[in-house]
């Protein structure tokens, strides 16, 4: 074999670490009967090895890489650009380039050539490299050829490469890179093909992006190509963009772009037979490689070539182990709780505990099987009604799935998984005797209930040790349950949720009103996260007072002495009582809280401080607590005017009255849907400070390196280590990459066993033309600076900036108060940032998809949360 360069012809899948994952692809797809690959060859990795082998200064350098963490972008760029001078200045050995030299021969050493990096870590199921090195095209003559495979070499350090390396755990010397050289192809037209979508993980939809000339004008973004949709081999959607720019090839050597005339900007890039044909070459590519691809091609002559094809790593995945013969339909859990990271599998065990119905785990994410509900004529409608209020979208892809005759028929009948979530027999009991007594005190005598017997369990829990600790935790579950589904505080949720839906239907009825009760559900007093978000603001009122303290954390000071080094500045011991208040009432929060392996406020005070910052910058002192009594002020002047309007109409003393009752159930009861989950995780909170106690011990043996380490054990695992002191690390090992693979996914709302994810979509209102649509859950319309933000750690907002994220939960509502509207890709009705919006009073539009790639931060944003739509106005 030769050492340096393998053609395609000699590449198979066994030589990853020769040609790189790129390389290996287009070995692969050289072997596929009917598939055209333009000829070429790889230099192999053990060329890279021998030209900079003995370069002591670039291993030094790339040693110095070692060190370093994504967000340390001055050094990275600092030792990339030296690694990479110091790799194009290094001569090339006679016999590299005597190999080069007598592969060029082969196809032509006058040829057009491409030029492109093949890494050993690239194009992997997990993990595609995408992009992260370079691509040189329209490369004519063996010198020029040489020139850029080292450049190629170099390329492998660039900032980008180097941060993507260090972000997914990859060993900077052990990743090596192969050269790929491809005779060009005078495309007419290219583009790229997923036989997948890799938006929804829809493995029923093909998806072809087209444009003129070369594919790197879509590549770069030039051109708004033409997007083909292809559905079990038949066409069934055709966008035709506007193409304006096409890239040629220059004659003697490099690209040029050029304008496209206006006759040819809006033509149809391909046939509808080309179309046809094209997805038939990906699906026989796909079944080639035996998963979903992203293909490159390109077009000319009235033939397709293929120059490459990689696995798509960003689908979701399938659950295991179902029959093919049977479909089954899943639901995510994730979107109905605003929760769709991915989970820990510690976090995972605590959150079956609360849960009375089956669950599968699928991409580090709970979903639910309901094929038996959607074959029960009771078990579709309670589906339909329940997910209307919690995620219209699901809802909307149930309906969409229910209308295909040919897929209901197929599935099969059994008994029912979902069971009507908080509508059981005994709250809709409960709630008929709420709503007739309307008497508030009921909360207050059900939370000081909940707080005692918390407090009551976490004095045992104190005392136990070892498997009693597991045991009890066991046995506790049936008090969780019953906290958490109690049947008269799931009454007066529903109760609440009635009283809105009459109060909005009525009064649109009788006074042409929408949506009135978002005006009347302003500043209700006894929601247990809105007061959350008022005491942060009062602990920012504090610390306002002092500017060594807003110094101090403005520095990104440690948790681990974050309240001592507080403490020796002046109103440091002011500032570190009100904090410690807070977070004795609310320290057991956090975001994605329903995951109990998840940092906690108490755990790490310092993710607070972003919103602190916030709360100071933005507000005055004492404006939230006057902006939460205008609010208290505009929901009684709205019922007034309510009132004094229906006593003029026919009937109107008893409407009035009827409407009293109805706004004094609404305000009375609205704030009571954050109580259950406050005081699960309270609840979560003794459970995890318990187990933590044993893991220190385990840390002292010498058993666990990290206490976090147990995290990526399920509970009965972490029993069975607690008893038996004994590990097998490889099960975490290999646990934490999946994971690090799990949170790049986005989990789909409803999909099939077969892969099929129906389509989803919500159209209210009078739409503008080009505006993005979503679910309007809080009157109003608002104009500001979008801030794109996917973590509250992150949150660094400014007056007028409008919060897009892709969901809240009760740790995001301190933020609440100094935003002016709210866009996220997930929620509902009855969900966190629909409820909290509308406590506000701010203009919220949720369940947008996509809706932080979309929008892009700091652009200029119209949100309607009247009619449920955005609309980008400008940079």
């Amino acid at each position: 074999m030769k050492p340096y360069i393998l053609t395609f012809n000699e590449i198979d899948k066994i030589k990853l670490m020769i040609v790189g994952g790129k390389g290996v692809n287009l070995g692969e797809l050289s072997r596929i009967e009917g598939i055209r690959v333009p000829d070429g060859f790889c230099v192999t990795t053990e060329a890279y090895k021998k030209y900079i082998e003995n370069s002591v200064e670039l291993e030094m350098l790339i040693e110095k890489l070692t060190e370093l963490k994504p967000d340390d972008k001055d050094k990275i760029s600092d030792i990339g650009k030296k690694i990479r001078l110091g790799i194009e200045g290094l001569s090339i050995e006679r016999d590299i380039e005597n190999e080069i030299i007598g592969a060029l021969d082969l196809y032509g050493q006058n040829e057009a050539y491409a030029i492109r990096s093949s890494a050993t870590a690239e194009d992997l199921p997990h993990a595609s490299f995408a992009g992260q090195q370079d691509t040189y095209l329209n490369i004519r003559g063996k010198n020029e050829v040489i020139r850029h495979i080292i450049k190629c070499w170099a390329s492998l350090f660039t900032d980008r490469a180097i941060t993507y390396r260090i972000q997914n755990g990859f060993d900077h010397k052990k990743v090596l890179l192969s050269v790929v050289v491809q005779k060009m192809v005078l495309s007419e037209a290219s583009g790229i093909m997923f036989t997948a979508d890799p938006m929804t993980s829809d493995r029923k939809t093909l998806t072809i992006d087209a444009g003129f000339g070369l594919g790197e004008a879509l590549v770069s973004g030039l051109v708004n190509p033409d997007i083909y949709k292809v559905v079990e081999g038949r066409i069934a959607r055709k966008d035709i963009g506007t193409k304006e720019m096409e890239i040629r090839i220059e004659q003697d050597g490099g690209t040029k772009e050029k304008w496209i005339e206006d006759s040819r900007q809006q033509k149809q890039v391909l046939s509808d037979e080309q179309i046809e044909k094209i997805a038939e070459m990906g699906k026989k590519i796909q079944d080639y490689f035996g998963s979903p691809q992203d293909i490159e091609w390109c077009f000319v002559d009235n033939e397709f070539y293929i120059v490459q094809s990689r696995s798509i790593t960003t689908l979701f995945p399938l659950p295991k182990g179902t029959d093919s013969k049977k479909p089954r339909v899943y639901m995510s859990i994730g979107h109905t709780q605003m929760m769709t990271d991915a989970i820990k599998p510690l976090g995972m065990s605590f959150f079956e505990m609360i849960s009375e119905i089956s669950m599968e785990k699928i991409g580090g994410r709970f979903f639910t099987d309901i094929t038996h509900d959607l074959s029960s004529t009771i078990g579709r409608s309670r589906l339909v009604m329940a997910t209307g209020k919690q995620d219209p979208l699901i809802q909307s892809a149930i309906k969409n799935l229910l209308m295909d005759k040919k897929f209901m028929a197929s599935i099969p009948k059994g008994k029912r998984n979902v069971q009507g979530g908080i509508f059981t027999l005994n709250s809709i009991m409960e709630t008929l005797k709420i709503s007739r007594k309307n008497d508030p005190s009921i909360i207050g005598k059900l939370t000081n209930e909940f707080e005692k017997e918390v407090r009551d369990m976490e004095q045992q829990l104190s005392k136990l040790s070892g498997d009693q600790v597991f045991d009890f935790i066991v046995k506790d579950r049936e008090k969780l349950l019953e906290m958490a589904y109690n049947p008269k505080m799931l009454g007066a949720i529903i109760a609440a949720i009635l009283a809105n839906d009459s109060l909005n239907k009525k009064i649109e009825k009788w006074l042409g009103d929408k949506n009135v009760a978002d005006t009347l559900t302003k500043s209700l007093d006894h929601n247990v996260t809105t007061n959350m978000g008022l005491a942060l603001c009062d602990v920012a009122d504090t610390i306002r007072k002092y500017p060594r303290v807003i110094e101090y954390i403005s520095q990104n000071p440690s948790d681990e002495k974050f309240f001592e080094e507080m403490e020796k500045m002046t109103g440091g011991k002011e500032t570190s009582a009100v904090f410690r208040e807070f977070l004795d009432k609310y320290g057991m929060r956090c975001p994605g809280e329903i995951d109990i392996t998840r940092e906690r406020f108490e755990e790490k005070p310092t993710q607070l401080i972003p919103m602190i910052l916030n709360n100071i910058h933005v507000l005055k002192p004492g404006e939230h607590r006057s902006k939460f009594q205008e609010g208290i002020q505009e929901a009684k002047e709205k019922e007034e005017d309510i009132i004094r309007r229906l006593k003029n109409l026919a009937g109107g003393n008893r409407k009035a009255k009827n409407i009293r009752k109805s706004i004094d159930l609404l305000r009375n009861f609205s704030g009571c849907r954050e109580d259950p989950k406050y005081y699960i995780v309270r609840r979560y909170q003794v459970y995890k400070k318990a187990l933590m106690r044993e893991v220190d011990k385990l840390i002292e043996k010498g058993i666990i390196k990290n206490a976090e380490d147990i995290y990526y054990l399920y509970f009965d695992e972490l029993r069975k280590l607690v008893k038996t002191n004994t590990l097998d690390y490889s099960i975490i090992e290999e646990r934490k990459e999946n994971y690090t693979w799990y949170e790049k996914l986005t989990p789909p709302r409803i999909f099939t066993s077969q892969g099929f994810v129906p389509s989803s979509s919500i159209t209210t209102g009078n739409i503008p033309k080009g505006a993005i649509t979503g679910i309007p859950v809080s009157t109003g319309i608002v104009e500001g600076r979008a801030r794109i933000i996917l973590s509250v750690d992150e949150a660094n907002l400014e007056e007028e900036d409008i919060l897009v994220t892709q969901f809240t939960d009760p740790s995001w509502t301190p933020l609440f108060v100094t935003i002016k509207g709210l866009v996220t890709e997930v929620g509902g009705f009855t969900t966190h940032s629909a409820v909290i919006t509308r406590e506000y009073g701010l203009p919220g539009v949720v369940g947008v998809e996509n809706a932080t790639k979309l929008i892009k931060d700091g652009q200029r944003i119209r949100v309607n949360g009247t009619e449920g739509y955005v609309e980008i106005l400008g940079e």
